[in-house]
């Protein structure tokens, strides 16, 4: 698991990108967060459409171990 950055936010939005390098991702976000929340903001059954909002804060102590 690598150490997910305030910089490293923005690359979770490139597209396209496999399930699975977004799984990758957003693991290593939640897991360099001291909290975190997520939401189901929409969901349409007919579709299998979905939109969920995580919301948390990163762990600036281990980004300043990483940075020096």
């Amino acid at each position: 698991m690598s150490r997910f950055r305030i910089q490293d936010i923005r690359c979770l939005e490139n597209s396209p990108t496999s399930p699975g390098n977004l799984r990758s991702k957003v693991s290593d976000l939640i897991f360099s967060s001291t909290k975190a929340i997520a939401k189901v903001d929409a969901i349409n059954p007919e579709t299998g459409e979905y939109r969920v909002v995580l919301q948390g804060t990163l762990d600036k102590e281990e980004t300043r171990f990483e940075d020096t």
